[in-house]
This record gives structure tokens, sequence and C-alpha cells, in this order.
């Protein structure tokens, strides 16, 4: 396979450190906000499944409870219980108690099965999978936008060192014009017209070096730095054509298979539910009861204690679960479908980057001999208008035919770039390169 590499090279001087993308890449991996937020997302994600876990453990509670009756409560008794001789049926009101009643006990429970706590872990586990293909995914999309934003401050550079030659062309020009019109050898109109060209070329130059300032700010924004850091990046712009990129399965697809596993692990849960849990309980306390009125008063406190093992078996709770079981059985099918559409995009969406990328290539050859050409016609142009042999119109069209095809060859070279950049990332190639 041939592939060419190509070279634009063009020199600025500056005191400030110069920065390749990659630099630029590395410092967004510390600094960028987005990427910190999606690290503290994957640490939360750990936690929640921690936290799913832990629901194995066996929880333990101490109570405390105090009361003091005003009144005793009052118990209905057979009057048999007092009088043999009472008729069936008979019953007096008695009060029992004392006025003061302490307890306090520790209370343990564990579960031995619980359908709902290992479904919960389960799914957790899958969340903590989607967090750290999320934290991918915003990986990358800053390296996406600082590729792109650093291909702009390249090219716009690329534009100002044009404007500039133009301008230091223009200027040659026109004081040779002014020259020839001191000898009246032109019109004055002549002269004007290169000094209009001349002052829209600065005005060119001056919102080109404003671009820059802005494309730069956000440039050290996506990076995370201080946007009064003065940094430089490089002016080559360096790129190889005709390379291969081998098809990986994408984040968004990773992330879409992973939401599916998400709802087929929700469906197991509800299905479970229907089985029974089982768990383990018990209890130890103290009991005390208080009597306040001397000389009587006293106050004593029991032990208490008991475990015991519970069972809860769902029977029927309405068709609740049966319906949400449902729901989940489409959202499933939804899900599979999204599977299937957004493999179908992207196929399509690599097929027409690859044609994008293919033409753009062709048309960065077709610029440079088109920039070459003009040039050679400029140069010719400004030589015969000295001799005067061509007038002024030929040298202007010349110099409009020469910044137009630098521009095209610009324009060109920036959509390849991010036609590039694009088919790395719908072949999933865009992470190999982060690493």
């Amino acid at each position: 396979m041939l592939a060419f590499f190509i070279l634009i090279s063009t020199s600025f001087t500056g005191f400030a450190q110069v920065w390749s993308l990659e630099q630029c890449i590395d410092t967004a991996q510390v600094h960028n906000q987005n990427l910190q937020i999606s690290r503290n997302n994957i640490a939360i994600g750990e936690q929640k499944q921690k936290e799913a876990i832990s629901n194995l453990f066996p929880k333990v509670n101490m109570v405390g409870d105090y009361k003091y009756f005003i009144d005793l409560p009052y118990q209905l008794m057979p009057m048999s219980t007092f009088d043999p001789t009472a008729p069936e049926g008979k019953f007096r009101e008695a009060q029992f108690g004392v006025p003061h009643n302490i307890s306090a006990s520790i209370q343990v429970a564990l579960p031995l099965y619980n359908p709902q706590i290992y479904g919960g872990i389960r799914t957790t586990k899958i969340a903590a999978e989607i967090t750290e293909l999320q934290y991918r995914k915003t990986e990358e999309q800053v390296y996406f936008e600082i590729s792109n934003l650093y291909y702009n401050i390249q090219i716009l550079q690329h534009q100002l060192a044009f404007v500039d030659s133009n301008i230091d062309n223009t200027a040659k020009l026109l004081e040779n014009l002014q020259l020839l019109h001191q000898q009246l050898m032109i019109k004055g109109t002549d002269v004007k017209k290169v000094a209009l060209q001349l002052e829209q070329l600065k005005t060119q130059k001056d919102i080109i070096s404003n671009n820059i300032e802005q494309v730069m700010n956000a440039l050290k924004f996506s990076m995370g730095i201080t946007i009064n850091e003065n940094i430089q990046i490089e002016t080559d712009i360096q790129f190889k054509s005709n390379i291969e990129y081998s098809k990986l399965p994408t984040v968004d697809l990773q992330l879409t298979t992973m939401q599916k596993r998400i709802l087929v692990s929700e469906l197991k849960t509800l299905k479970n539910s229907r089985l029974p849990s089982v768990s383990l309980y018990g209890s130890y306390g103290q009991t005390g009861f208080g009597y306040d009125k001397e000389p009587n008063d006293f106050l004593k406190f029991f032990p208490t204690s008991f475990v015991g093992v519970q069972l809860s078996f769902p029977l029927f709770n309405g068709t609740v679960t049966y319906r949400k079981i449902n729901q989940k059985k489409i959202e499933i099918q939804n899900s599979q479908l999204q599977i299937s559409l957004v493999t179908d995009q992207n196929n399509m969406l690599i097929e027409n980057t690859n044609r994008s990328r293919t033409v753009t290539q062709k048309t960065i050859a077709n610029t440079l001999t088109q920039v070459d050409l003009a040039r050679t016609v400029y140069e010719q142009s400004v030589l015969q208008q000295k001799e005067g042999i061509a007038n002024l119109t030929d040298v202007l069209l010349a110099d409009n035919a020469l910044r137009e095809a630098q521009q095209n060859n610009l324009s060109a070279i920036i959509e390849y770039l991010k036609a590039d950049l694009e088919l790395k990332k719908l072949t999933g190639n865009i992470s190999i390169d982060i690493k």
C-alpha cells in the first residue's frame, strides 16, 4: 500500500512553550473537569456495588425504650378468678404492672437467602462496568474535541502566515506602483486599488489573529488549564494517507450492549422475586420494672432473649410482578433493536467517512498543484507588469488566484484531518491513540 507524507511547515517565533497534540491530550487527562467527574462516577459505582454486597452482612441494632404509666393499663378478668361461685361470662377490671417500664435489647438480623439482594449485586456490578465505559466515552470526546481545536489553530496559523506573505508581496507591489506613479507612468487609481487591497489584507490578518486567540482559549479550557497560560502549538501539520483502521467495537455499541445486560439482570431479579426469602434473627436484652413509692420502691431487671428463622413467601401481589416482567421483556426487545440500529448506523457512517477521506486526500494533491501554478502565474504577472507587458488587473487577478488556491489547500487539509479523526472514532481506534 502506498502512503505519502505531507508536511506543511511555517516558522513562528515566540517565547511560550510549544505543546504537541499528545501533550495537550495528556494534560487534559489530568486536569479536564469532565474526566474528573467521570472518574468520580466510577468511584461512586464501586461504592454502590460494595453497598449492594453489604446487604448480605448481618444488621445489628440497639433498641431502648422507657415508659412511665400515669394510669396503669386495665385488663378484664373473669369473675370466677376472684369468686369461684361467680357465674360464667362475668368479668371484672383489674390493673396490672408497675409505673416504670424499661427495656433495652440488641437485635441481629442475617439474610440467609434473599433473591432481591443477589439481583441487586448482579445489577450494580454491570452498572459499575457501564460507568467505566462512560469514562472511556468522555475520554474519546475530550480527545476528539482537543484534536479538532488543535487542527483548527494550526490551519488558522497557516492562514495567518499566508496573509503575512501576501501583505509583504502587496506592500512591495505598492512601492513599485508608487514609483511608477511618480514618474507619471500609471494612473493614481491603480495605486489606490493596491492600497485598498493592502488594507483589506491587514483587516483579514486582525480577524484571523482574533480567531486564533478564541480557539486557543477553547483549547486551554478543554485541557483544563487557565486561559492566562501562555502556550503555543506546533505549526507543522503532519498526516499520512491511505491508513487502514481495523474495525473494533465502539464505546457507543458497548454501552448499548451493557444496557441490554442491565435489563436482562433486572428481568431475572423480577422473576426471582417470586422465590421465598429466608433470614435468621435474634435478640438479647433486659427488661426493667420499677416502683417509686416508699418504702416499697424498687427497680429490677430481667433478661429476655430469643433466636428465630423467618420465611417470607410472596403469594399474590395483584399481578404487579407479572406486568413488570412483561414491560421488561419489551424493553429488552427495544434494546436489541437499538443495538442493531447503532451497528447499522455506524457501518453507514464508516462508509461515508471513508469516501470523504478519499476525496479530500485527492483534493489535497490537486490543490497543492494549483498553489504551485498560481504562485508561478503571480510571479510572472508581477515581472511582466514591471516590464510593461501586463497591466495591474492581471497582477491583482493572479494575486487573488494564489490566495484562493492557498485557502482551498488549507480547507482540504482540515477536512482530511477531521475525516480521519472521525474514522478513528467510528472504527473504535481513538481509544488506542489515547492509551
